[in-house]
């Protein structure tokens, strides 16, 4: 999983030079939406909530952006959306699963089908490669701000598969299950992570030639860039000869 990490490092630092922060705040205005929509506005009894309130720290959301969102959630004619995946193949056999939270699910699927159309990949049924993914839960954590010395054991107690450490970031993994049990432990030993969220890892990967692996993150890129899609995942192998490349 090392290679998706490294991208993660990669798209974060580019991000912030492409000045993406704007997706970002609507991937998390959306999230606070369907939180405050199942579980009321009150972070302190809503779970969900609280994770989209400090995933908005983690993207430095004013904190009035963060109230104005969950007020608007709060108001019974606000827009409602709906969470929803795909499945896709990508050229060469590269498995895609999609997450997205959209108002309008017509347009969604419409926009996800012409992407496909256009780089030669197809819509798969839901199922199909679910197979192919494990969920994990996934929590970064800048370097300065966790001293694993000191509370490695209580991680591992709260269910942490892996710690890693790559370019000033923590990587803790847990079990889908452990997701909300790791969240607590964090918040008990006052330890903030930059995100947390549940991702889909891929069980094997695929290694396919450089200029088709381009290809392929150009889909990933068209897709990423939709204001409908919270998620990306794939099963393609992101080599170090890759990652240079994609860092040009």
């Amino acid at each position: 999983m090392s290679g998706h990490n490294k991208w993660s490092t990669i798209k974060r630092k580019k991000g912030a030079l492409d000045a993406k922060r704007s997706k970002e705040f609507s991937r998390i205005i959306k999230e606070i939406n369907v939180a405050v929509k199942e579980g009321g506005p009150d972070p302190d009894g809503n779970p969900r909530l609280r994770l989209a309130i400090s995933n908005a720290k983690g993207v430095n959301m004013p904190k009035e952006n963060v109230l104005r969102a969950i007020n608007k959630a709060s108001d019974k004619d606000s827009a409602n959306f709906t969470e929803v995946t795909y499945e896709c193949y990508a050229p060469h056999g590269i498995a895609i699963f999609i997450e997205c939270t959209t108002d309008n699910l017509q347009r969604t699927v419409s926009n996800i089908r012409s992407y496909f159309n256009k780089y030669n990949g197809s819509l798969g049924t839901n199922g199909s490669l679910s197979f192919l993914f494990d969920r994990k839960g996934i929590f970064t954590i800048p370097k300065d701000k966790l001293n694993l010395e000191e509370v490695e054991l209580d991680l591992i107690d709260a269910g942490a598969e892996d710690i890693s450490l790559e370019d000033d970031y923590y990587t803790i993994t847990t079990a889908m299950e452990d997701f909300g049990s790791m969240m607590k432990k964090l918040e008990e030993l006052k330890i903030e992570p930059e995100n947390a969220e549940l991702r889909r890892i891929p069980k094997n990967l695929e290694r396919i030639g450089i200029e088709e692996a381009k290809k392929v993150m150009k889909l990933i890129e068209v897709i990423e860039d939709d204001d409908d899609v919270v998620n990306v995942f794939h099963n393609m192998e992101l080599t170090d000869e890759l990652l240079k490349e994609l860092e040009k």
